[in-house]
């Protein structure tokens, strides 16, 4: 065998970077090995012990940065009210409609509160990695305290005389969130809650303590009178995530809002009798209630269909809810209008691109709409421009930086902005490493959801600028259920299929137990979504998760496992770089060996933010040395409608489809395998003339490998049946390297090749760089090496034999023929393709 590299394109080349926020910033790269021992994406900011998916702890409980006001507080006198915006707190005079900014520098800040005598304004200050809080003189004066730990701070709340600060902290890694309150004159911490679960938004009245619970899967609104220590539920569900109680000045009610199948809603409940309930709004999105003084408004926040956030406010009686309008915003400095063009070439026509804009302090700036996203990887705030984008901004220093997509290097610009009349501008030229329609390649992301119980209620629309900001062909949206509530059956017929971009909605059924499942390309919904142990409905059914792929093969679909391998059953201690098939054996999804064996499923996901590549590659390529003709896929799986989100695309898969002309045209070449699978490198690999999806001779062959990167990847490797056949260094920055070579095939098998390793930074949004080939198979889909085949059947058996136990150990003594006779099918195959 003999290889050699030709034709080096690549260069070394650097962007400037942006500053990023002044108290933390974003590293400059992170490690090839997850720090996470539970997925592929790893948390940004302190654990907090008890809370399984850390991902939606960020994307529930932490603060959120918009363009219009967030977190109202009126004040106690009743003329003011304090809220958030662009990530500052501001105070509006209620009268003449004028917001005035009483923060700045480059933390973001939210959820201000006052003190009872109105000179004290405290809030949650964070620094992308942390938070803290902070509280200042109410008429702009000097920090005058603060509270920080190694764990996170949330959600101030002055107590009824004043005298001290109540919050929920974790205080380290080790602990839940609880809740706290500091003496502010002396200090002095204690811890007022310690239960399991955490505990957030405490609400202090003279005679009670009312807060927010969540834990065992299900969310409480509680009571603490008086002396008690056990709390009382006023309130409870299942993920009410953006539900926030805010307790009346006379301690009587509590306003909260609350998510039903239809819609949120904003109601009322009695303190003492909390079974009847008034309704003030419904239908909508409102988020972060709070009284007024006199107990006879509730205040909100709602976004609008443009995603800005919107003040209201509604009668504590009832009837028709106001706009409360900003009429001015007073940011106490000079401001200027800055208008930002990206492009691919000098003077060219404006491209979309997704931005990250931030002051000379670091703070993050954004415009008045559509939503904002910040990216849990790299710390940065992001959203996305058509082109041609106009932002306010403060005179002084700022950094631009742009990309579209995974094929651009980041481009930055960094300019001063005066405040002389008109807007300023700035050019930022984008310079794609690989164009993936020349080669007539199509992009798809097939796993994210649109609304899943974050701040934006989104319509299919809002999905257009985003995919065009990343150059993405396809989408498909799941819909999911949050438990009990399914989300956006009402958009299911929806599609745009007169793109790019193309979008249709597809189904993820959540068989929690046996493994999650993508269908796309089907008319008519699976029921149920959901059931397995742990389910109150479902729990017990002696269901297959075959039942929802037959239902999608029926309709002509695709369906495939996602985020398939976690290392969530691996000691905690090994790293994927060293991880064993045998260390893998209790991650693999219960019934995803099964359904492959039996031929029920079309594909895996590779690339998803909740499981690990490598180690889900090491599962495929046992199905695939088992002739089993199992094709990539990919997706984020991110929550489109949260603030703190990847961004779509950023993993995903491209198929071979000549001109992008139809989904049948791109689903044809995606089921058929003639693809690669990225979350940021590019792979154009040919064995003896053939591309992954077709088939080649065994025997010598020349092989070639087109590698490009918008950032740089460590190795580069050709695989023959799983193993390493070729193996070179990557590429050491942004370009295009093509290598070339030789190999010796065997009679039966595949073929493909991978890219991974090496930092990682915009445009990705993932923990190191990989990319993978489907395969090209040798002599005919399907075919195997007969030792190569009897080793991987020996080894799904191993897998089969301990996904056997889990399944009989979680469905207790309950009585699961189907099941059982499913996997006593599959274990028969094997034993029958091992001794062959």
């Amino acid at each position: 065998m003999r290889s050699h590299a030709v034709s080096s394109s690549s260069s070394a080349s650097r962007s400037r970077l942006p500053r990023f926020l002044s108290l933390g910033g974003a590293a400059a790269g992170l490690a090839l090995a997850p720090a996470n021992a539970d997925a592929q994406w790893t948390n940004r900011y302190p654990k907090v012990a008890g809370y399984g998916h850390h991902v939606y702890l960020e994307g529930y409980e932490l603060p959120t940065l918009t363009a219009g006001p967030i977190d109202p507080a009126p004040s106690p006198d009743g003329e003011r009210v304090a809220f958030a915006s662009h990530g500052w707190i501001w105070v509006m005079d209620l009268a003449s409609g004028v917001a005035r900014r009483l923060t700045r520098g480059g933390g973001i800040d939210a959820r201000p509160a006052w003190s009872p005598d109105g000179e004290l304004i405290a809030f949650v200050r964070d620094d992308t990695e942390d938070t803290e809080i902070i509280w200042v003189a109410a008429n702009g004066g000097a920090e005058l305290g603060r509270v920080d730990s190694p764990g996170l701070e949330l959600d101030p709340a002055f107590s009824a005389d004043g005298t001290k600060l109540f919050y929920s902290s974790a205080e380290s890694e080790t602990r839940a969130l609880d809740l706290w309150a500091v003496d502010i004159g002396s200090g002095e911490r204690r811890r007022v809650t310690d239960a399991p679960g955490i505990e957030l938004k405490p609400q202090p009245g003279e005679r009670a303590l009312v807060y927010l619970w969540k834990g065992g899967g299900r969310d409480r609104v509680f009571v603490r009178s008086g002396d008690s220590t056990e709390p009382r539920t006023l309130l409870e569900g299942s993920i009410a995530s953006m539900a926030r109680p805010a307790l009346s000045p006379d301690g009587s009610t509590v306003a909260v809002n609350w998510p039903t199948q239809e819609g949120w809603e904003l109601r009322l409940l009695n303190v003492a009798d909390p079974g009847p309930s008034i309704l003030l709004a419904s239908g909508g999105l409102p988020l972060t209630p709070a009284w007024d003084p006199s107990g006879e408004w509730v205040y909100f926040a709602e976004a609008d269909d443009g995603e800005r956030l919107n003040l209201k406010r509604v009668r504590a009686a009832g009837g028709p809810i106001e706009a409360v309008e900003v009429t001015a915003w007073d940011w106490g400095a000079a401001t200027a209008n800055l208008r930002i063009r990206t492009v691919t070439e000098e003077g060219g026509a404006p491209v979309a691109a997704r931005l990250a804009v931030v002051d000379g302090a670091g703070h993050p700036l954004v415009p008045d709409g559509p939503a904002s996203r910040f990216d849990g990887q790299s710390g940065r705030v992001f959203f996305y421009s058509p082109g041609v984008v106009e932002l306010t901004v403060p005179s002084g220093e700022v950094t631009v930086s742009a990309v579209q997509g995974l094929a651009t290097p980041e481009a930055s610009a960094t300019v001063q902005v005066g405040a002389a009349s008109g807007a300023a501008e700035v050019e930022v030229v984008l310079s794609p490493v690989w164009d993936a329609r020349s080669g007539g390649w199509s992009s798809g992301e097939h796993h994210f959801h649109l609304n899943y119980g974050g701040p934006y209620d989104l319509s299919p629309d809002d999905l257009m600028p985003m995919m065009r900001g990343e150059a993405l062909d396809f989408a498909t949206p799941l819909l999911a259920n949050l438990h009990n509530r399914f989300e956006d059956q009402d958009l299911w017929t929806w599609r745009h299929s007169g793109g790019p971009p193309f979008i249709r909605f597809g189904q993820e059924v959540r068989s929690h137990f046996l493994g999650h499942l993508g269908l796309i390309g089907i008319d008519d919904l699976f029921w149920p979504w959901v059931w397995g142990p742990g389910y109150q409905v479902y729990g017990s059914d002696d269901r297959e998760n075959a039942e929802p792929l037959r239902h999608a093969r029926a309709q002509g679909g695709f369906q495939y496992y996602v985020h398939p391998v976690s290392t969530r059953g691996m000691p905690r201690a090994t790293p994927w770089a060293e991880a064993s098939i045998a260390d893998l054996r209790g991650s693999v999804p219960i019934e995803l060996v099964a359904d492959a064996v039996l031929g029920d499923l079309d594909a895996l996901e590779i690339v998803c933010l909740w499981s690990d590549e490598v180690l889900t590659s090491q599962i495929w390529h046992l199905l695939l040395n088992a002739g089993i003709p199992i094709v990539p896929s990919a997706g984020t799986d991110v929550m489109n409608n949260f603030y703190r989100t990847m961004a779509i695309g950023t993993a995903r898969v491209y198929a071979q489809t000549g001109a992008v002309e139809s989904w049948s045209t791109y689903m044809d070449a995606l089921r058929n395998g003639r693809s690669f699978v990225t979350n940021g490198p590019f792979l154009e690999f040919s064995v003896g003339g053939a591309g992954p999806g077709h088939t080649v001779s065994g025997g010598e062959v020349a092989w070639s490998l087109d590698v490009a990167t918008a950032t740089e990847v460590d190795r580069v490797e050709v695989l023959v049946n799983g193993e390493v056949a070729w193996s070179g260094e990557g590429l050491d920055g942004p370009g295009s390297r093509r290598f070339e070579g030789d190999l010796t095939l065997p009679e039966g098998g595949w073929v493909a090749a991978r890219a991974v390793g090496g930092p990682a930074r915009w445009p990705m949004m993932a923990n190191y760089p990989f990319a993978h080939t489907a395969p090209v198979w040798i002599g005919s889909v399907g075919s195997s090496d007969p030792a190569v085949r009897r080793a991987a059947a020996a080894e799904l058996l191993a897998i089969l034999g301990v996904a056997r136990l889990r399944l009989t150990a979680g469905y207790g003594g309950t009585d699961i023929p189907n099941l059982v006779d499913r996997f006593d099918a599959a274990r028969e195959r094997l034993e029958a393709l091992a001794a062959r």
